[in-house]
């Protein structure tokens, strides 16, 4: 079994030392580093190249947000996980902007992390069940107030399947191969998703795709 490096970034010591306590007695998983600022952060990443970035949101000198854009853009490879004392959809969307596969509320941290951990590291997303539940109440509130049908039901089934793949991260490449599709026809329903939807952003569709349940 592949083991899985992760670097992990909170600015409380006693915190980090619990959380590195918590991955590290999980079989596969090691911290190949751990980060008490955003700018620290981003070094310890370039170093080391891990598979899985654990960063706090609120971060010192760099916050947590700026930290894993720049990480995200010169590391690509590397899965982001936040930590978040902020249940509001603001900050999830900025999350999912800078990179991140999962967003997590520190409260739930001990239950939910080996699980985002393991659900990133395979290119899935993951998010505090609270999180999901308050992007779903969210969204039926803000349809109810606008008076308007969900958008959801102009997608055709092809195009359903296709944007639960794209929320899980595969690329169109990916997609392609698991429909049975040509590339262009993949790219053709994804642009079309776009349109329908009103997104702009994969950032976006993944927050969609949380509202719907259609990925939790």
């Amino acid at each position: 079994m592949k083991t899985i490096r992760i670097l992990l970034a909170d600015d409380h010591t006693v915190v980090r030392k619990g959380l590195r306590l918590l991955l590290e007695n999980q079989p596969g998983f090691t911290v190949v580093a751990d980060a008490a600022d955003g700018r620290e952060a981003v070094a310890l990443a370039e170093a080391h190249k891990p598979d899985v970035l654990v960063i706090d949101v609120a971060m010192p000198i760099l916050n947590g947000i700026e930290a894993a854009r720049q990480i995200a853009g010169k590391l690509p490879q590397t899965a982001i996980v936040f930590l978040s004392m902020h249940a509001d959809e603001g900050y999830v969307l900025k999350a999912l902007k800078a990179g991140a596969r999962a967003y997590l509320l520190k409260d739930s941290a001990e239950y939910d992390l080996i699980n985002a951990v393991k659900a990133v590291s395979e290119g899935k997303a993951f998010f505090s069940p609270a999180i999901s539940k308050m992007l779903v109440e969210d969204y039926m509130r803000q349809m109810q107030e606008r008076q308007v049908e969900d958008s959801y039901e102009l997608l055709t089934t092809r195009e359903r399947e296709v944007l639960q793949l794209l929320a899980e991260g595969k690329n169109n490449k990916d997609v392609a191969s698991i429909l049975n599709l040509s590339l262009y026809t993949v790219e053709t329903h994804r642009s079309n998703i776009f349109q329908k939807l009103n997104l702009h952003s994969g950032a976006e569709l993944i927050l969609y795709a949380i509202r719907k349940g259609v990925i939790s």
